[in-house]
């Protein structure tokens, strides 16, 4: 099976998306992270500084690069090896890393469209 997890930094809930303005790149983290659970032969799973401490402490490799420095979050890891430190990993490189496609819907029609802070 096939495992991809993130590294984040400490944000103020599991997933970093709340508060009065939420990062686009986590909405789309978070999405893809979602689906992951509903595919078989792909596990998926993130880990936030301040909810899960002992999962960096745990990983030598992880807690090594955060040492280096707290700007390597968040750190992608594929079946247990680093492949990406410091962002996020695009689409393209998280359908490189589990072999699914991933498309992000048009919204420019729903309440969170381009020009609405309704989300």
């Amino acid at each position: 099976m096939k495992k991809i997890e993130l590294f984040e930094p400490a944000m103020c809930c599991s997933t970093g998306v709340c508060g009065p303005s939420v990062d686009q790149n986590l909405l789309k983290i978070t999405a893809v992270f979602n689906n992951l659970s509903e595919v078989e032969g792909v596990a998926g799973a993130r880990y936030n500084l301040s909810q899960n401490p002992q999962e960096f402490e745990t990983r030598p490799d992880i807690l090594a690069e955060v040492k280096k420095s707290i700007d390597n979050l968040p750190i992608t890891v594929v079946d247990g090896e680093i492949v990406k430190e410091g962002s996020y990993p695009t689409l393209d490189e998280i359908t490189e890393y589990t072999g699914l496609v991933f498309v992000m819907p048009e919204n420019s029609n729903s309440c969170c469209g381009d020009n609405s802070n309704c989300c």
